[in-house]
C-alpha cells in the first residue's frame, strides 16, 4: 500500500492523478457537502482529494485490511469500513454519488458490483476502468506480480456491455 500511494508523489504520478482527479470530478458534477461512496477505495487517493478539494463528504470501503490501514494514517476526515463490493452494507440510495476507480477490474462478478452501486446512488455512478486499447495496457498486460496482477482490461465495448448488462446505461 505505501508503495502504491507513494506513487501518486512522483512527477508522472502526480500529472496523471491530477488529469483523473479533474475528469472523474467533470463527470461527477458533484455540489460541496454532497456525499460520495469510494468503493475499493485503497489508500484512499481519490478518496482524500474529493473530500479535502471538492467539499464532498466521502465513505470509503475496501476488502483489503492493509490498504484501508494505510487510508486510516492519511484520511482521518474520511469514514472508512472493510466490506465487499458485491454486497454493500448501505440503505438504497444512501450516496449522492459513487465512485469506483479500477476496483472494479478486480472482482469476481462486476455485474452484481454494478448493481450494488446503481442501488446506493441517489444521482451518479462513475468508472475508471483499465482499457485494453491503452498504452498502459501494453506495458503491463503481462505483469505476473505487479499491481495489475490478475485485472481485466476493458475495451469500449465491452464497458458498455458491461454497463448494459447491469441495467445502467452506458
Amino acid at each position: 500500500p505505501a508503495d502504491y500511494d507513494a506513487w501518486y508523489d512522483t512527477p508522472r504520478g502526480r500529472w496523471i492523478g491530477g488529469r483523473e482527479f479533474a475528469l472523474l470530478a467533470r463527470l461527477l458534477d458533484a455540489k460541496p457537502g454532497e456525499t460520495l461512496l469510494d468503493v475499493g477505495c485503497g489508500t484512499c487517493y481519490f478518496s482524500r482529494r474529493f473530500s479535502r478539494e471538492a467539499g464532498l463528504k466521502v465513505t470509503g470501503m475496501d476488502i483489503a485490511p492493509d490498504m484501508l490501514d494505510l487510508a486510516r494514517s492519511k484520511a482521518p476526515e474520511i469514514a472508512l469500513l472493510r466490506a465487499d463490493a458485491a454486497r454493500l452494507p448501505f440503505a438504497d440510495l444512501a450516496f449522492d454519488h459513487v465512485i469506483a476507480i479500477t476496483s472494479l477490474c478486480f472482482v469476481a462478478d462486476e455485474g452484481r458490483v454494478l448493481r450494488e452501486m446503481a442501488r446506493v446512488a441517489r444521482q451518479r455512478v462513475v468508472l475508471g476502468l483499465l482499457n485494453r486499447h491503452s498504452l498502459l495496457y501494453w506495458q503491463k498486460r503481462d505483469d505476473e506480480r505487479g499491481g495489475y496482477a490478475g485485472a481485466r482490461w476493458h475495451s469500449c465495448a465491452e464497458a458498455r456491455a458491461m454497463l448494459a448488462g447491469a441495467g445502467l446505461c452506458g
